[in-house]
């Protein structure tokens, strides 16, 4: 091995290290700003609303509270934010992960023997729920348009969209 791969080998080590360590940091800030509530955080909470339904200015229901509806809801914030994704895609994912049960939860993998099991309609963990939470979205790991939205955040930051996931991910 030359002196030169030795030294890109090297590089590559350290970034690896340094992007683990950043995302860990990431997770661990996240995760102190959701202990840390703030009448902001409060009242964001509370704008959004315990089922996550959008309502508009006249009260009316901007999507249903139904998985049609929460992926709608999903859709349009993640437009909003940058997100690539669309309906196939997260409807696709969605029900390979929990068929559709925001409620499902894994107990058998290795993240849930770990203490961290999988939850919501696409099966995300506290840590990655954390790090990829989209603002505007409820700070509850559970919620269907919180758990889709940072997942398709996710998604989209390891393999360029959710509409590119067609596996456990």
């Amino acid at each position: 091995m030359t002196t030169q791969t030795q030294t890109r080998t090297s590089r590559t080590a350290r970034l690896r290290a340094l992007s683990v360590a950043g995302v860990a940091t990431l997770g661990a800030a996240a995760a102190a700003l959701t202990l840390t509530s703030t009448s902001a955080q409060a009242a964001e909470v509370t704008s959004v609303g315990a089922s996550a339904t959008a309502v508009q200015a006249g009260g009316d229901r901007a999507h249903t509270d139904n998985l049609d509806g929460w992926i709608k809801e999903s859709l349009a914030i993640m437009k909003a934010k940058g997100i690539p994704g669309t309906y196939e895609g997260l409807h696709r994912n969605i029900m390979r992960e929990s068929g559709g049960n925001p409620s499902a939860q894994n107990d058998w993998d290795v993240n849930a023997r770990q203490g961290t099991p999988s939850k919501g309609l696409l099966q995300v963990i506290q840590p990655t729920f954390n790090a990829y939470h989209v603002g505007g979205t409820a700070h509850d790991l559970t919620d269907p348009v919180a758990n889709i939205t940072a997942a398709a955040n996710y998604a989209a930051d390891r393999y360029g969209s959710i509409d590119n996931v067609n596996s456990a991910y």
